[in-house]
Formats: structure tokens, sequence, C-alpha cells
């Protein structure tokens, strides 16, 4: 007799409109997943053609303003304009959640969309701690969903601390390490070289400001930021003026960031210490590259041998580890980091927890 086939919804608000890890996370998964469950994508922005599981759009009329608002009170509370929009979404997606009777509801966004299917009784929820150790996983805990996924041992050992009566597990994010790789195609940037790549929202977590310094100290090289986001003015200028000649801002669709990987000598991430993952690290691994990064307990289990940690603030330190990174044949560290963080492998990892929590 063959094994049923799992109903599994991912409510996903910004698919669709934005294109940033968690999103990619969401397409990964669903087109992996959907070979032995049937997943069905709720999101609000439109759907590629070519997606391999069912999506249902439901159409919103509220437009970002910013990659990263403000957490004022109103965020808090979840009743700033953006919170309300994934609300009233979640609130048209219940009456299908409903009738169509889904074994595991997976909410990727804010509170509205674990709240809401939590008090209705849609089926198992399963948190995934996107917005890493802060408020926003702090109040998805306290929900009591029936089981929060952390990314990293550190993640998760927060996550036992903020609700011990939750069930918690790891599963990582993942890479496509047939489309991040050493070989293909490659880009030109007229920049002298060694250049240095940094791949993120252009918003104040990222911190990117301290790479622009950083490199500024530096003799030679030059720095190229991929990405958009509300600081993208003030990045410019503060490039322009200390790295003249040396620096560009880009923005690329997702399926050209292969290539940029492939362009350059070093990678780095000076993102805020409570960023739950950053996906861009596996990439830029896979890629061949070696990773300088913030010096915290999520960086250094994800780039394990494969980079250097520093205390990016200074910039100083940060300029000198840039320079002793770039002298050292890394080999294939970086690519071999990134192999137990195979897509494949973590869809497993999530279908292994769907069949747990509904048997």
């Amino acid at each position: 007799m063959a094994k049923k086939r799992l109903k599994i919804a991912f409510l996903s608000f910004f698919n669709g409109i934005y294109e940033r890890g968690v999103e990619v996370l969401v397409k990964e998964l669903a087109s992996r997943i959907n070979k032995s469950c049937d997943v069905t994508v709720f999101q609000a922005g439109k759907s590629s053609n070519k997606t391999k599981y069912k999506v249902i759009q439901i159409e919103n009329n509220w437009q970002p303003k910013v990659l990263e608002p403000k957490l004022n009170l109103g965020r808090r509370l979840y009743l700033d304009e953006m919170s309300i929009a994934v609300k009233e979404f979640t609130k048209k997606a219940l009456p299908i959640l409903k009738k169509q009777k889904y074994d595991i509801v997976v909410p990727w966004n804010n509170g509205w969309e674990i709240l809401l299917p939590k008090l209705s009784g849609v089926g198992k929820i399963i948190v995934v701690g996107q917005a890493g150790p802060g408020w926003d996983d702090r109040i998805n805990l306290l929900t009591f969903p029936d089981c929060f996924v952390g990314f990293t041992d550190y993640q998760c050992n927060w996550a036992k601390k903020v609700n011990p009566f939750v069930k918690i597990v790891k599963i990582p994010n993942g890479v496509d390490m047939k489309k991040f790789s050493s070989q293909g195609e490659k880009m030109e940037f007229n920049l002298p070289k060694p250049i240095i790549l940094t791949v993120a929202a252009l918003v104040p977590m990222k911190r990117l400001d301290l790479i622009i310094k950083a490199v500024a100290d530096l003799r030679k090289g030059s720095l190229i930021l991929a990405g958009k986001g509300e600081l993208k003015n003030d990045l410019q200028d503060l490039g322009d003026k200390l790295l003249p000649g040396r620096f560009k801002i880009l923005l690329l669709p997702h399926e050209e960031i292969p290539k940029i990987y492939r362009s350059v000598a070093l990678f780095t991430f000076p993102t805020s210490p409570w960023e739950s993952f950053g996906l861009v690290l596996l990439e830029a691994m896979a890629s061949g590259l070696p990773v300088v990064a913030t010096d915290d307990p999520i960086r250094r289990e994800i780039i394990g041998d494969a980079g250097v940690f520093v205390d990016t603030t200074r910039p100083n330190l940060y300029a000198k580890a840039l320079e002793e990174t770039l002298q050292i044949n890394w080999g294939d560290k970086p690519r071999k980091q990134t192999e137990k963080f195979s897509w494949d492998k973590v869809a497993k990892q999530y279908e292994n927890l769907f069949e747990e929590l509904v048997s």
C-alpha cells in the first residue's frame, strides 16, 4: 500500500515580491518536498510558471517602502502597515487552509501568519527561525507552535531558553551545489584587483558601511556590494568618498548571482550577530570563495575552517583580516564546508519532521 502523501501549506507573503534568503528557502524546499508531499505556497506576489509546486496568489495592495522596517512599538505589536498587510493576507488564506485540511502549515513571516492559523486549528504549525534570535522569534515561540526549527545549535539553545515547552529541531539552510560552483561563466567589472564581494540587502542590519571603511584601509583592491535597499544612496556616497575608482553597487537578478561569486577573490559578510543564518555564505563557499565574517557563534558554525572571523566593527582589524585571508591558499576548504548543507539533505530533514509530527 502506497504511503499517504502529506499536504503541506507554506505561507510566504513576500514570495513574488522579494528575492531574499527566506524566499529562496521557500522555493528550494517546496520544489524538493513536492516530490514526496503535496506542497502549496500561498504568496502575495506573482509566481513564475516554472514552479514545481502549486501556488495560490492572494493579491494585496501593499507596496514595499523599505526592506527593513524600524522595530518601533507598532512593529513590535504587528500593527504597522506591513504587518497589517500580512494579517489581511493570512485571513484570506484561512478559509482555503480549513477547506483543504493541510497536515502541516509552515508560516515564514511575522506573527499574524502564525497566530491566526494556530487559533483556527488548521494543522500542525511549524515555525522556522528565519528572523533570528530577537523579538520576532521570541513572540513566535510564545505562540506555542507544534515545532520550532532553528538553523544552528546556538539558535536552538536560545529558543529552548525562551520556551522550553516547545519542540525544538535543528535544520540548517541549504545551497545548490550545482548552481553555485567555481566553474562557469564569469563577469568583468573594470575594477582594480583583488575584488572583494558582499551580497546583501542594503539595510542597517547588514552593517555594510563597515566593509567600505575596512577596504578603504587596504592599499589595493576593490569592493562590490550586490543588492538593493533603502541605504543605497548613503552607501554609494560613502563608497565614492572612501574608495574612489574602487567601488561599485550592483543590482543583479537572482539568476545572475552565481556569475559574480566566480568573478571575485573573497567574500565578506559584516552582518549583525543576531542574523539567523546568511544563505549568501553558503553560496560564496560553494563557489570556492573563502569568507571573512562577523565573529559570532552562528557564523562560526556555518563557515567552520573555510574563513576568518573578526570584530567587523573595528576597521583596522577588519582590514587586516581581509588582507591576511587574501594571502592564504584555501584550496577546496570552502567547497567542502558546504557539502553538509545541500538542499536535498535539508529537504529530507523537513520531510522526516513532517512525518514525525503527523504520525
